[in-house]
């Protein structure tokens, strides 16, 4: 971007990251705004230029989530099984198109969620608004599609009469199924672990535990639901699945690692150095990761889409193998001796003690009838389940999440204490997306809730009491890096169970009040929007506000 804006060839640009704050998407592409700014003030100054936003400028600037509608008739049978299912979706992409369209590509592409649908007919639309430009955010256009899938099956479930966790095992996909973009599902793992959290949670007795709950209480109530989740792994563009590496090996044995993804909080510098230890059988400790930087690993894919590992795992093998197999010679002839021994006689031997890595990740292409194109398949799915208790406070809507389990299918991890901190961080922003974290803007388009005062982000207290994580054993994935699975992304759309387990409290106060059957319930599932959902004599109180009354917000 900033060689463009200056006109000048990409190697006279060199772009240095050594950690960020947090990525989640948003930095992936809105970061132009400034960076090319920068380039051009940096340029026609000859001095340093640095940009620094406030919280409340870059929420206004740099655009947010995009907020999905959905429209939507479904075929059911009595019994609760699916016939068919017809989704229209709708993106605001804000003023520009930005990556909107790739991201209701993928909500597109994922409309399924874990259901097997006979009978599937999707459309989606990106619209042009007054807004700034939404952007790419953790999940990518999935965690709408499923949210919108799972409310679907929530008034299936309504309309039968039927728990929403019978009508959810009911229809989950199964191996041999094929999904909504057209793959057949291999090694489906989302039955066996929705089998294991409602065993892990002992699901009958805290349902029956919430029943007796609300028996005895009118105006706070529990609301318990189990719900599974399927995320798809791979960039769409078949071009972004490749990575690159550099591994250095000095003369006093020590090794420099470079590689094409970013860290920003995930652990991949730390699975990264955990591999290269792996292929080149030397403690951690002799190997340093500085930087990510255009003049080590060019042309890098962005550090994107769950992938970063796979790809960047892939590449520092292949690179680690090639100075495994150079000293190999060495090994042989001095099977007694160190590392350092070996890479010694290497170099004085005129042996190159350097190596680039490339991965190119190997994707099928799928036939689209519809687009007329071919698509390129996923590389694989993760699979998980959540079961989440909270209980509500029907006269205020506040809500405490009294206890969630989890069930994650990472394959074989890599790094167990990391990815249990991604699964249990995922959920919690999950958490936040569904039932906190809503958008407030004027009429004309300007956003009102643009820091901590009026955007509510889940805190210390908003964690589940009770949080137990466990990660799915003996599945081991043979598509990725040492049999293991992406893990950035998938557990946010667990963070559903929150949503359906508020939905299901709040239902049981609707039924105390003689109000029953299907109701639509927004999300973010807000203390307004819960206060309101549980009718009472209190709610019917609150005079509607219609015709040609002036609004003093909009909820996009």
């Amino acid at each position: 971007m900033a060689a463009t804006i200056l006109g000048i060839p990409a190697n006279r640009v060199v772009c240095r990251v050594k950690r960020m704050g947090g990525g989640f998407g948003g930095k992936e592409s809105r970061n132009s705004v400034l960076s090319a700014a920068a380039a051009v003030a940096a340029k026609v100054s000859g001095r340093p230029v640095r940009f620094m936003l406030d919280r409340d400028e870059d929420m206004v600037v740099t655009g947010q989530r995009a907020p999905f509608l959905a429209r939507y008739k479904v075929g059911f049978n009595k019994d609760g099984k699916f016939t068919a299912l017809d989704v229209q979706l709708y993106c605001n992409a804000g003023w520009t198109a930005d990556l909107s369209n790739a991201v209701l590509s993928k909500a597109v592409r994922n409309i399924d969620h874990c259901y097997n649908w006979p009978n599937l007919h999707v459309t989606g639309r990106a619209c042009r608004t007054n807004l700034p430009s939404n952007t790419a955010f953790r999940g990518f256009g999935a965690p709408q599609a499923a949210l919108c899938v799972d409310a679907v099956v929530s008034d299936v479930a309504a309309w039968c009469g039927m728990p929403l966790e019978e009508v959810c095992e009911k229809n989950i996909g199964r191996t041999g199924d094929m999904t909504a973009g057209g793959q057949v599902l291999e090694n489906d793992n989302t039955l066996r672990c929705f089998h294991e959290v409602k065993e892990r949670a002992d699901f009958s007795a805290l349902k029956a535990t919430a029943t007796e709950f609300n028996k005895v209480n009118r105006w706070k109530k529990r609301g318990i639901s189990v719900m599974p989740t399927r995320f798809a792994v791979a960039f769409h563009p078949a071009h972004k699945n490749q990575a690159g590496a550099l591994v250095l090996v000095y003369l006093d044995g020590s090794v420099l690692l470079t590689h094409g993804g970013t860290e920003m909080g995930q652990g991949l510098h730390t699975k990264m150095v955990q591999v290269c230890s792996r292929e080149l059988a030397i403690p951690a400790s002799r190997i340093f990761l500085s930087e990510t930087s255009t003049n080590t690993v060019p042309n890098t894919s962005p550090t994107a889409a769950s992938m970063s590992t796979d790809l960047n795992g892939q590449a520092v093998k292949i690179a680690c193998e090639q100075i495994r197999e150079r000293l190999l010679p060495y090994r042989t002839k001095n099977p007694e001796g160190t590392w350092n021994d070996w890479v010694k006689s290497a170099y004085y031997d005129r042996v190159s003690l350097s190596a680039t890595g490339f991965f190119k990740a190997p994707l099928a292409m799928l036939s689209s009838k519809t687009a007329g194109v071919e698509l390129p398949a996923y590389m694989y799915f993760a699979y998980g389940a959540a079961c989440t208790v909270v209980e509500v406070d029907t006269l205020t809507g506040d809500t405490q999440v009294l206890r969630t389990d989890i069930v994650m299918d990472v394959g074989t991890s890599l790094n167990p204490a990391i990815d249990i901190g991604q699964i249990e961080g995922g959920f919690i922003q999950g958490m936040g997306l569904f039932t906190m974290e809503e958008s407030v803007v004027s009429p004309k388009g300007v956003l009102l809730s643009r820091g901590p005062g009026t955007y509510k982000i889940p805190g210390f207290a908003d964690i589940p009491q009770e949080f137990n994580v466990a990660l799915l054993r003996s599945a081991p994935n043979e598509k990725a890096i040492y049999s293991s699975k992406a893990i950035g992304e998938p557990p946010l759309l667990l963070a559903t169970s929150v949503f359906f387990a508020i939905k299901n409290a709040v239902s049981a106060a609707r039924e105390d009040a003689g109000v029953t059957g299907v109701f639509r319930l927004d999300s973010p599932a807000t203390v307004e929007r819960i206060r309101m959902a549980c009718v009472d004599h209190l709610t019917k109180q609150v005079p509607s506000v219609g015709g040609d009354a002036p609004s003093w917000t909009v909820r996009p």
